[in-house]
C-alpha cells in the first residue's frame, strides 16, 4: 500500500510512508494558530459588542440554567458554567495532549530542556503575582492573586502564528512548554485555593476513576469509550468535591502516550491491507482497522480529532460568555484608575516578561551556560512578551475570586492585554529585525546546540556525497529509487542549492520500501555495486529518471549505458558487502525514526514539515545561519 501526502505547493513534492507522515505534530498543531486566535478575538469583540447593545439579554442568556438528572440524581449548572468547568475540560485536554507528546517524542524527550522553560514559567508566574498584590492587597482585593499567574495560551501562540517568520519555530516550543508551565500551576490553584466546600468522598471517588483510567492503559485497552465514561465520572466526581473539574482534561491527557510509528506495524498493516484488498470481508476489514490504531498513537489521533473543536468552537464560545463587560466612560476611566485593572496590566505587560527573561536568565547563569534557551535572548524576550497576554485562565480564576463590581475592573485589565501585548511583542520584534544579518541571526536563533535526530553521522569515507565536502550545510536524504516523490525532489534539490550559493551538500542513504516498491531494494543494491567502479551519482540520476525501468534486465542496459564493466557489476551485485551496504542504511533509518521517503536531515535535524522549496531552503538558510554562530 502506497499512502502519500499531497503536494504542498507548486514546487512541492509527497512523501511515501511507511509509517506516519513526517510531519510535526508540533508544527500542525501551531498551523492552526492564526486563524483560531482570530476567532477568539472575533468571539471577544462580539461578546463585548452584545454586551452592551444588550446587557441584560446578555447576561440572562449566560445564567440560563440548564440541568442534566438521571431519575433523583444530578448536575445543576448556569450554561456559563457548563462552558467555563466542562468545555474547557477539551481545551485544557488538548494542551495536554501536546505536552505529552513533546514530552515523549519533541524536543523535551530530552528532560534537560525542560529546566530552563520550566524556571522561566515558574519566575513569570512569581513575579506578576507580586506585582498584582503591590497593587490590589492594599484594596482588599488580593485573594484575586490568581489572576496574574497564567499566561493565555491560545493567544500567546497566535501572537507569534500572526509574526510569521519574523520569529523562530523554536521559540514555539519554548513558549508552549511555559504555556503547560502554566496551565499546570494554575489549574492547582484554582483547585486548591479557589475551590470552597471541600467534600472528601468525591474526591476520593475522583482519585478512584483516575486509578481506573490507569489501570486501562496498563491494560492496554486501545477502545475509547471506557476512558470516556471514567474521564466523565472523575470531571462529576470533582464538581461535587467542590474542586472545579476543569482540570481533568489536564490529568488525562498527561497519560496518554505518544510514540512513532514502527517499521514492524507498518509492514504488518500493509500485509493486513492487501489481505483486505484481495478478501474484501467484514472480518479482515475489522482486523484493518485494529492494525491501523495501533499505528497511530492514541495521543496523535485524539489531538487531531480535539484540536479543530477546541481552537475554532469551545474557546471561542469561552471567550462569547465571559468577554462581555459594558462599556461605559465612566467605567472605563474607574476601571484603569483601580488597583485591579492596573495591578493586572502592568503585571502581565512588565512581569510576565522581566520574569521570563530573569529565569531563563538565571538558569544559564547557575548552570554555567550548560543549559541555556534554544533560542537567541532576543527571541526569548519577544516570547515573553508574547506571554503577557491573560485571557483564559485569568477570567476562570477572576470568576471565582471577585465580586460584580471587582470582576468588571479584572475584565477590563485583563482584555487590554490582548492588543498591547501584540503590539509590544511586534515591536520588539522589529527591533531584532533592524539589526544586522549578523546580529539578528544571533538575537534570534542562539548558540545553544538543538537536538540531533540523525544518529548516523555523516561519514565522509562511506556515505556518497555531491557537493562542496566542507560546506557548512549538510542535507542527508532518505530515499527510494522507485519512490516517485524522490524523482520529483531532485530538480528541488538542484534549485535550492543555486538558491543557497551552493554552500550545501547532498547525501543519499537508501531507504527501500519493499513493501510498496518491489523493485527499490534491488535498484538500491545496483547503485552500490556502480559505486564500486565510482559512479554512483550516475547511477543514482539514471534510477530515478528511469523509474519504471528497474528491472534485473534494466539495471544491466543501465549499467552498460554508463560505460561500466556490466560482468563486474553483476557479481558485485551479489557480494555480500553491497547488500549489507543497503541493510545498513534501512537500519540507521530506524533508529532515526524514518517514516517514509524521501526524509531530509537538514545538518542532523529532521526537518518538520512541508516538503517545499520555500519550507526546506527556510531550514537550510537557519541552519547556515547557525553554522555561522558557531564558527565565530
Amino acid at each position: 500500500m502506497t499512502t502519500t501526502t499531497p503536494p504542498a505547493g507548486p514546487q512541492g513534492i509527497g512523501q511515501t510512508v511507511r509509517s506516519d507522515t513526517h510531519r510535526s505534530p508540533l508544527r500542525d498543531f501551531l498551523r492552526t494558530e492564526t486563524g483560531s486566535a482570530l476567532a477568539l478575538i472575533a468571539a471577544a469583540v462580539a461578546a463585548l459588542v452584545w454586551s452592551n447593545v444588550a446587557p441584560i439579554a446578555y447576561e440572562h442568556f449566560w445564567e440560563m440554567p440548564l440541568s442534566i438528572h438521571l431519575n433523583s440524581v444530578g448536575i445543576d449548572l448556569e450554561l456559563r458554567e457548563w462552558v467555563n468547568s466542562g468545555l474547557m475540560a477539551l481545551f485544557f485536554f488538548v494542551v495536554g495532549l501536546e505536552a505529552r507528546r513533546e514530552f515523549d517524542m519533541g524536543e523535551l524527550r530530552q528532560r534537560s530542556r525542560m529546566t530552563v522553560p520550566l524556571v522561566a514559567g515558574l519566575t513569570g508566574m512569581a513575579l506578576p503575582v507580586l506585582i498584582f498584590l503591590a497593587f490590589a492587597a492594599g484594596a482588599g482585593a488580593g485573594s484575586g492573586w490568581g489572576v496574574a499567574m497564567a499566561t493565555d495560551t491560545p493567544f500567546a501562540l497566535g501572537t507569534l502564528a500572526l509574526l510569521g517568520k519574523r520569529l523562530p519555530e523554536a521559540l514555539r516550543t519554548f513558549l508552549l512548554t511555559m504555556a503547560i508551565v502554566n496551565d499546570v500551576v494554575a489549574l492547582a490553584v484554582i483547585a486548591l485555593a479557589y475551590s470552597s466546600h471541600l467534600s472528601w468522598l468525591p474526591l476520593l471517588i475522583a482519585a478512584a476513576f483516575f486509578a481506573a483510567l490507569l489501570g486501562l492503559r496498563r491494560a492496554g485497552v486501545r477502545h475509547g469509550v471506557p476512558y470516556v465514561v471514567l474521564a466523565v465520572g472523575m470531571w462529576v466526581a470533582l464538581l461535587e468535591s467542590g474542586i472545579d473539574p476543569v482540570a481533568t482534561g489536564l490529568v488525562v491527557a498527561m497519560i496518554t502516550f505518544a510514540y512513532p510509528a514502527s517499521r514492524t506495524d507498518l509492514e504488518r498493516t500493509s500485509g493486513l491491507f492487501r489481505l483486505f484488498r484481495e478478501q474484501p470481508t467484514p472480518e479482515f476489514e475489522r482486523s484493518l482497522r485494529q492494525g491501523l490504531a495501533t499505528v497511530i498513537s492514541p495521543n496523535e489521533r485524539l489531538e487531531q480529532l480535539f484540536h479543530p473543536w477546541t481552537s475554532y468552537a469551545i474557546v471561542p464560545l469561552f471567550a462569547l460568555a465571559n468577554a462581555g463587560v459594558h462599556i461605559t466612560w465612566t467605567g472605563f476611566t474607574d476601571a484603569f484608575t483601580s488597583p485591579i485593572a492596573l495591578g493586572i496590566l502592568i503585571a502581565f505587560l512588565l512581569g510576565k516578561p522581566l520574569g521570563i527573561a530573569a529565569g531563563a536568565a538565571l538558569t544559564t547563569w547557575t548552570s554555567r551556560g550548560r543549559l541555556r534557551p534554544q533560542v537567541g535572548w532576543g527571541a526569548v524576550l519577544a516570547g515573553s512578551s508574547a506571554s503577557g497576554v491573560a485571557f483564559t485562565v485569568s477570567l476562570l480564576i477572576a470568576a471565582l475570586a471577585f465580586n460584580e463590581e471587582q470582576l468588571t475592573q479584572a475584565k477590563y485589565g485583563i482584555l487590554a492585554t490582548i492588543p498591547l501585548s501584540f503590539a509590544l511583542t511586534w515591536l520588539i520584534s522589529a527591533a531584532i529585525h533592524a539589526l544586522s544579518p549578523s546580529g539578528r541571526a544571533r538575537a534570534l536563533l542562539g548558540t545553544g546546540k538543538g537536538i540531533i535526530d540523525l544518529v548516523a553521522p555523516l561519514d565522509p569515507d562511506r556515505d556518497h556525497i555531491r557537493g562542496p565536502r566542507n560546506a557548512p550545510v549538510t542535507v542527508v536524504k532518505y530515499g527510494d529509487f522507485e519512490c516517485p516523490y524522490c524523482a520529483q525532489a531532485e530538480p528541488m534539490m538542484r534549485q535550492l542549492r543555486d538558491d543557497v550559493g551552493g554552500d550545501i551538500r547532498f547525501v543519499w542513504r537508501h531507504l527501500p520500501l519493499d513493501d510498496v516498491h518491489p523493485r527499490a531494494k534491488l535498484a538500491a543494491e545496483a547503485s552500490e555495486a556502480a559505486a564500486l567502479q565510482g559512479a554512483f551519482w550516475p547511477m543514482h540520476d539514471l534510477l530515478l529518471s528511469h523509474q519504471s525501468e528497474l528491472g534485473p534486465e534494466d539495471l544491466l542496459r543501465h549499467a552498460e549505458n554508463l560505460g561500466l564493466d556490466v560482468k563486474k557489476f553483476q557479481r558485485d551485485l551479489r557480494d555480500r558487502a553491497v547488500v549489507s551496504r543497503v541493510a545498513e542504511d534501512i537500519e540507521t533509518a530506524d533508529r532515526s525514526g524514518v517514516a517514509g521517503s524521501p526524509t531530509f536531515f537538514v545538518n542532523g535535524r529532521l526537518h518538520r514539515g512541508a516538503y517545499d522549496l520555500a519550507t526546506l531552503t527556510e531550514s537550510v538558510r537557519a541552519a547556515q545561519q547557525r553554522a555561522s554562530l558557531t564558527q565565530h
